[in-house]
This record gives structure tokens, C-alpha cells and sequence, in this order.
């Protein structure tokens, strides 16, 4: 078999092969791969931030006006007997509940219609880099207002960025109301500044610039101090959001900036204004100790949980011959001999388990609930990681028991609308790597629900 192979360019560096993709890869897999290393382009017909934030703002606006009436009629409602049936048919609609319901179903079908583009894709590679740096940079909705706004980061200030210079996408993402919210960098006022000097209450956070230090660029154990944390976190104060119905984003905040010269990781920078902290974070993303960490971070999400160092030092002399030009770094990866080991590596997690079986099953009857659904049941629902770290990017946090139960479970119940045979669906998307065990099981099967599942759920299948 030889090295560049088209099972591996589909299905390792991409999100499982549809009907077909294999044939169009085999003439020149590497060159099939490269071809994707592109932005990426979302439709627009559906919620953006500043729709996001008008949500909020509606939400919040409702709120505060719920609350004064409630106060209001308090005492009057616990004097007043009611017959409890005629109370509750003359109950009104509850209009936060109701603004909390429609944002969240927004929400949804919009990290949905992301997961359905790369369902559908021929460009599953140029996906599956959105994926990496969505997790990345991971944000949680955590509450009202980060369900609101949490699936327009991946959208807005990732996908045009992740085949550019790794400085840019950086500064999109910390500037994005998603990461600023998510962080509370929006609450984040400079000690001296104008702002600052009036309160009694000082209000720097920090949260923020440690992320950036520790899981956006340098790395653990890079050598950054916690006062580096505390002078980065100064350069951003000012870096907030605007609820402003024709300006909402991000917005600087010159009364909450902290003034002054700053001093990170040895440099020091001048006080700009906004671009103080897009000056470090333009040092930082060229940084050898960030070109170490993403290199071994991307190695490990495409190739394999412990990547060679070979290839890791490949990615990371690349970055740094380029200034962090993340199409050059991905080059490097797909034009590298240690990336296409014909071992399966990786496990698949459960988003790509679910796009690659709708991918190879041609299936695209799952509505939007049902697709969220089935990523909730199966401990990947999006947004959901709990941890600006995301979710794991390792074998032993996909591979427990639990964990593969609701996989069957779920492909139990999925291949029941699925009308092509299992022995088609197998040699089009596994193609030489279907092994002779599975080929017997899918044939010896009893149904072919029973085929289908017993396909999804092959070691060839799971793995990538």
C-alpha cells in the first residue's frame, strides 16, 4: 500500500468519506488536502453576534421590567383567592421564559447549521480545521447570555482566519463579545484608570490573560509569571463589549484602561491604547514556546496522541520560518511521512463519529434537535466542555465503557432510516481499510439494521 494513501487523507485529516471521496482522493491524496487549506466561508442567513447581543439586550430589557411588575403585584396576588383552574387558563405567556426559549433554539440551529455544513462538505479537511481551533479556543454556555453569543466565535472570528497567520486569528478571537463575555474581560477595569480611580472596588480580572498564556499560546510551563498575567491583563483592560443597537461588539473602553507602559514575557510595549494588547498578542503568537505548544497540539489532534517529535519539530520550525502562517504549518503536517502511518491512531470523538456516519450513510433527514440530540446523549454537545481547555483531544476520554454504550445505543437507533446496504456504505468509506473480521460480521448479519450498526461501531469505523 502506498504511503499517501486516500483512506487516510479522508478520513484521518478529514471527517469520514462520503459516496465517492475516496476515488476523488486516490489520484493525489496529498494534493486533495491541500487544496482545502483555505478560509472558510458560513452562510450568513442565520444569527450573527450583534443579533446575538440583541438578544441579550432584549432579554435583558423584558427582564428588569418583569421584575418590577412582579414586585408590584406581589402583595396584591398573595391577598387575592383564585380558583386554580380559571389561574392557570388565564395565566399569560411568560414573555422572558419565552425570549430565553427563542434565543436558545437560535443558538442551536446555528451551531447546528455549522455541524450540517460539515456534513455535507467536499471540503472536509478545511472543516475539520474550523474544529480544532473551535476547541481551541473553546467558550461554554454557561448562561443566558453565552448561549446567545457562543456559536458566532467559531463563525465570525475563526473560520476567516484558520488558513492566515495564527496573530490574526488570535486577535479576532480574544476581541470577539463571545471570548471577552465568556472571560469577563467586559468587567475588567485598570486600576488607575478613569474609571478605576472613581471606584472603591478595583476591578481587574485576570482571567482572561491567563488563558491566553496558558492554553492560547505559550503553553503551560512555558516560563510566564503570574506577573506577566497581571501585565497582560492590564494591556487588555478596555477590550469590552457594546449592547448599542447600531454598534454592538467590541468595543475599546478608554475610561477602563489601565495607562502605562507594560511589560510581558520580556518585552516591553508602550501604552497605545487598544493596540498595546494587539501588539503582545502579536509577539506572542510568533513566540518559539506558542509554536512548540500549537505544533504539538495540532500534531496530536490530526496524527496521533503522542505525535513523533520528528513531526512535531516539523510544524514548529515551520511556524516560525513563516510567523505562524497556519497554511504553511498545515502543509508541513500533510507533506510530512509521519502523518500517514497506515495505523489507525486517533479515536474518533463523538462529533466526528457523528458526521462521519452521516457522511458515509448519506443521511440527511436528522433536524436540528435531533442532531443536537444526539451530540448531548453521546457527551459532545456543543459548547458544552465546561473548561476554556475544551474538550479532551485524547484516546482515554472517549474510549470508556459509558462512553461507547451511547454510541450503540445511538447507532441502534439511527440506522433504522438508512436504505443503503451496509457492504456498499463499507467499502466506499473504509475502502482498503475495511478489515476481513468486519466484512464477515456486516455479511453474516441478521438484518441490515444489524449490518449497519455493526459497521459504525467496527474498530475501523471508530478509529481514524
Amino acid at each position: 500500500m502506498s504511503l499517501y494513501t486516500a483512506e487516510i487523507a479522508v478520513n484521518r485529516f478529514g471527517l469520514g468519506a462520503k459516496d465517492g471521496e475516496l476515488d476523488e482522493a486516490k489520484a493525489d491524496p496529498q494534493g486533495w488536502l491541500l487544496a482545502q487549506i483555505k478560509p472558510l466561508a458560513l452562510t450568513r442567513n442565520f444569527s450573527d453576534s450583534q443579533a446575538s447581543i440583541a438578544s441579550v439586550r432584549e432579554y435583558r430589557a423584558v427582564k428588569i421590567e418583569q421584575d418590577k411588575l412582579q414586585a408590584q403585584n406581589k402583595n396584591a396576588m398573595a391577598n387575592k383567592l383564585m380558583d386554580k383552574e380559571a389561574m392557570l387558563a388565564d395565566e399569560p405567556v411568560d414573555p422572558v421564559k419565552q425570549l430565553r426559549r427563542e434565543s436558545n433554539q437560535k443558538s442551536m440551529r446555528l451551531a447546528m447549521n455549522t455541524l450540517g455544513h460539515h456534513i455535507k462538505t467536499a471540503d472536509s479537511f478545511q472543516a475539520r480545521l474550523l474544529d480544532f481551533f473551535s476547541n481551541h479556543f473553546s467558550v461554554t454556555g454557561t448562561n443566558f447570555n453565552m448561549r446567545a453569543v457562543a456559536p458566532t466565535l467559531e463563525r465570525e472570528a475563526i473560520a476567516p482566519h484558520i488558513a492566515g497567520h495564527f496573530a490574526d486569528l488570535l486577535i479576532a478571537v480574544e476581541q470577539h463579545p463571545a471570548m471577552l463575555v465568556y472571560l469577563n474581560n467586559e468587567q475588567s477595569i485598570g486600576p488607575d484608570s478613569r474609571v478605576g480611580l472613581k471606584r472603591k472596588q478595583r476591578g481587574l480580572n485576570e482571567n482572561l490573560a491567563r488563558e491566553i498564556l496558558e492554553l492560547h499560546t505559550l503553553g503551560v510551563n512555558s516560563g510566564y509569571t503570574q506577573e506577566d498575567v497581571k501585565e497582560l491583563a492590564k494591556a487588555i483592560t478596555g477590550w469590552s463589549v457594546s449592547l448599542k443597537p447600531n454598534d454592538a461588539g467590541f468595543i475599546f473602553r478608554r475610561a477602563t484602561h489601565q495607562p502605562g507602559k507594560r511589560s510581558v514575557v520580556g518585552k516591553q510595549y508602550a501604552d497605545a491604547g487598544v493596540s498595546q494588547g494587539e501588539k503582545i498578542l502579536r509577539d506572542l503568537a510568533v513566540h518559539p514556546a506558542t509554536a512548540a505548544h500549537m505544533s504539538f497540539k495540532i500534531a496530536r489532534h490530526f496524527i496521533q496522541d503522542e505525535p513523533s517529535d520528528a513531526l512535531v519539530n516539523a510544524l514548529k520550525k515551520r511556524w516560525l520560518e513563516t510567523d505562524g502562517h497556519l497554511a504553511e504549518v498545515f502543509k508541513a503536517m500533510v507533506q510530512h511521512p509521519h502523518s500517514w502511518n497506515n495505523e489507525l491512531q486517533k479515536i474518533k470523538n463523538p462529533r466526528e463519529f457523528l458526521i462521519s456516519a452521516c457522511r458515509a450513510c448519506d443521511a440527511h433527514f436528522l433536524k436540528p434537535q435531533q442532531l443536537f440530540d444526539s451530540l448531548l446523549i453521546m457527551g459532545q454537545a456543543p459548547f458544552s466542555a465546561g473548561s476554556p481547555a475544551g474538550f479532551g483531544d485524547t484516546s482515554v476520554t472517549w474510549d470508556g465503557a459509558e462512553a461507547l454504550m451511547s454510541r450503540i445505543e445511538w447507532a441502534d437507533q439511527f440506522v433504522g432510516k438508512i436504505k443503503l446496504p451496509a457492504t456498499a456504505i463499507a467499502q466506499f468509506s473504509l475502502g482498503k481499510h475495511l478489515s476481513r473480521d468486519t466484512q464477515l460480521m456486516v455479511k453474516r448479519a441478521e438484518s441490515r439494521q444489524q449490518a449497519l450498526a455493526l459497521l459504525l461501531m467496527s474498530p475501523e469505523f471508530q478509529r481514524r
